[in-house]
């Protein structure tokens, strides 16, 4: 009898597990569990109850030996018959004639009462401790079992179906966040892209206006070029918007950011057990934009080797993963930005001609600001609505220090400017802001023209109130290095950088560090 018992609840338990795949279908699975449960033991009914989101209603969500019509007339209030006396007290319920029982409603019509003798078992369905819900069943294994049998296998039936309850919940929760990010996301995207157009009325960036509405609903592969700061990741970001591919991932990724052995990984991505501390699989940025684009900035930063893994993907549209024969093929649009001469960096062996023309299928040039002046009022204008509003402070400039703002160099283009309106709304202790409240990089503007320069010898240092950021950018790395006995991979981990990121800042701001060997 024992064994026998023992080989039904096997089979149970084995046709649960062929259920898991369809575990995300909830309603399904806890009808067909409900559905294995007959089919391998002697129950005729069975209905599995949770409380609705919200609520103090107990409605049936599956059923066994149940019509449809029965099933939607299972609603119980949680102080009401003995589904609701189960999930308020937490415990399990036997009753062995259902004729006997006054708590036994009947609500769904499915049992005759005054003929038959029913034996009616249920048991809560517990996620943490705290019932979301009742499996009631007319008897498992029949009358030769007792009852407490039936309740410690029911039991164990019940966690199962409230791990089901909690994967479903979890996945229903991450996909609610997921539609409130994108809906949040599309909107902030749309806001930066009517914004784009609308103070874009420069001559230089009407005609980069013209080319992104050309360009985004075809497949080519686009190369954005232009100084640090001048909108190039939102520009691509823009031509994904006005694309095709709007509806699928727009992922990013530096080229610069990472070591060459972390780059490979981080874009190809990796096999379980591919090198020392890769724990699990994980799919790298191409699979991630499959469908979408793929946005590559400081692609002239980007090893030679990868380069080469790089045009053999942009020509076959397959790669394989770290520590993997699989070859694999995905749809990417391939978006790079670079603010270095890549011919030049051909002609120096450092870039691979055929991967240049590859991605040189449609160049566009993002114009500096200071070659796009007309527009710097507007974008004043915008900036400073914006955070006035996101501080809740109303700001409004003298015509000296919006002509100071006018006037400057912006080396840091579109990116300083919005950094520095950040700035004043931050620090402005009043509601006007004049010359004198400017943060300097705009005083300077007004030191630099009238004064006649002074010579070399007499020229007194500038104060680090005076200097631009990529100034004291260069400044405090020279000191870190000077700190470190000019190595540079002392003041990259001072300075919390990789060495390859330090190597690549030491490029960019023009340091002739060999003049420091040997010091």
């Amino acid at each position: 009898m024992k064994s026998d018992l023992n080989a039904k609840k096997l089979r149970v338990l084995y046709g649960f597990s062929k259920l898991v795949g369809q575990a995300l279908d909830l309603d399904r699975t806890l009808s067909d569990m409900l559905r294995v449960l007959s089919e391998s033991l002697s129950m005729k009914r069975a209905t599995i109850t949770l409380r609705r989101k919200e609520s103090n209603v107990l409605a049936i969500v599956a059923s066994h030996g149940l019509t449809e019509k029965e099933r939607q007339r299972g609603v119980y209030r949680i102080n009401e018959g003995v589904t609701g006396h189960i999930f308020r007290t937490a415990q399990p319920y036997i009753i062995p004639d259902i004729r006997q029982e006054p708590l036994f409603l009947n609500r769904t019509g499915a049992r005759e009462i005054n003929r038959e003798r029913i034996s009616f078992l249920g048991v809560p369905i517990l996620l943490g401790g705290v019932p979301i819900g009742v499996l009631n069943v007319d008897r498992l294994f029949g009358n030769e079992v007792s009852f407490e049998e039936d309740i410690e296998f029911l039991t164990v039936v019940s966690a199962l179906i409230a791990q089901i309850v909690r994967l479903n919940r979890e996945v229903e929760e991450r996909e609610e966040r997921l539609v409130i990010a994108n809906k949040s996301l599309r909107a902030e995207i749309s806001e930066k892209y009517h914004n784009f157009f609308l103070v874009g009325s420069s001559p230089s960036m009407q005609e980069v206006q013209s080319i992104i509405k050309k360009v985004a609903h075809s497949k080519a592969s686009v190369l954005l070029l232009g100084e640090s700061g001048t909108g190039k990741t939102l520009v691509a970001r823009i031509i994904h918007e006005m694309s095709d591919r709007a509806s699928y991932p727009f992922v990013k990724l530096n080229c610069a950011a990472l070591p060459e052995n972390l780059l490979e990984s981080e874009l190809f991505g990796y096999e379980k057990g591919a090198f020392t501390g890769a724990d699990k699989t994980k799919p790298g940025r191409i699979e991630e934009a499959c469908g979408g684009t793929l946005f590559l900035d400081e692609i002239g930063e980007l090893p030679l080797v990868l380069q080469t893994k790089l045009l053999r993907f942009l020509q076959e549209r397959e790669f394989e993963r770290l520590g993997s024969n699989q070859t694999r093929k995905v749809d990417v649009r391939i978006i790079t930005a670079t603010n270095k001469n890549l011919v030049e960096a051909v002609k120096e062996g450092a870039f691979r001609g055929d991967l240049y023309y590859r991605l040189n299928v449609i160049p566009l040039h993002i114009p500096a600001l200071r070659e796009r002046r007309g527009d710097i009022p507007s974008l004043i204008d915008l900036f400073l609505k914006k955070f006035a509003t996101e501080y809740n402070k109303p700001l409004q400039l003298t015509p000296e220090a919006r002509e100071a703002l006018i006037s400057y160099k912006w080396p840091g283009n579109v990116r300083e400017l919005e950094n520095l309106v950040e700035r004043i709304a931050i620090l402005a202790e009043g509601e006007v802001i004049g010359l004198e409240d400017l943060p300097l990089p705009a005083s300077a503007v007004a030191v630099e023209a009238p004064a006649p320069p002074k010579p070399a010898e007499e020229e007194a240092p500038r104060s680090p109130a005076q200097k631009s950021l990529k100034e004291l950018e260069r400044d405090e790395m020279l000191r870190a290095l000077e700190r470190n006995d000019w190595i540079q991979a002392r003041a990259a981990k001072e300075l919390g950088l990789s060495e390859r990121q330090f190597s690549y800042r030491v490029k960019k701001l023009g340091l002739k560090l060999q003049i420091f060997i040997g010091k």
